[in-house]
């Protein structure tokens, strides 16, 4: 059985990624209203993949004997000046996410609950991947310069 403290804060983190997801769509949005579809396609595959660990987490809590909610979401925000500014801005917002993943695992340590602890061990994992992934963007971008975007958009358009 999970305890209520680690029910309670893994409820509020199912919140963060279901925020996540709902940054991650107006992301791409803003991609598509300004021609950058591979970009927007890339970030639709992102916003999907925040739902799923939102859907993980609730998946987890009921079979060890909780309840999962929903939570009030806050907006997000929908305008940036460029395509380097959102990659940064996902890059910043994957840091936050991994702490506050390391958060639940520490958490879940002072509780002495295994389970929860081997749990979170995906989720940690794939944070370093996410940020290396986001800041290697990043580089990608103020490396090529303005000019090589649209081929960045165009490899990042075949995600699958």
């Amino acid at each position: 059985m999970i305890t209520q403290k680690l029910q309670d804060a893994i409820n509020g983190q199912i919140a963060k990624e279901i925020w996540s997801a709902n940054l991650y769509l107006s992301m791409a949005f803003y991609f598509d209203k300004e021609g950058f579809q591979g970009f927007a396609n890339w970030m639709k595959k992102q916003s999907q993949e925040e739902m799923e660990h939102a859907y993980t987490m609730a998946d987890y809590i009921i079979r060890r004997g909780g309840t999962a909610e929903v939570r009030q979401i806050d907006a997000v925000p929908g305008t940036w000046d460029s395509p380097l500014e959102v990659f940064e801005h996902v890059y910043e917002h994957e840091c936050y996410v991994s702490k506050c993943i390391d958060e639940l695992h520490d958490m879940a340590i002072e509780e002495h609950d295994k389970a929860t602890q081997d749990f979170l061990w995906t989720f940690i994992r794939e944070q370093v991947e996410e940020e290396a992934t986001a800041s290697g963007i990043v580089d990608r971008i103020k490396k090529m310069g303005a000019t090589a975007i649209f081929n960045l958009d165009e490899q990042y358009g075949k995600r699958v």
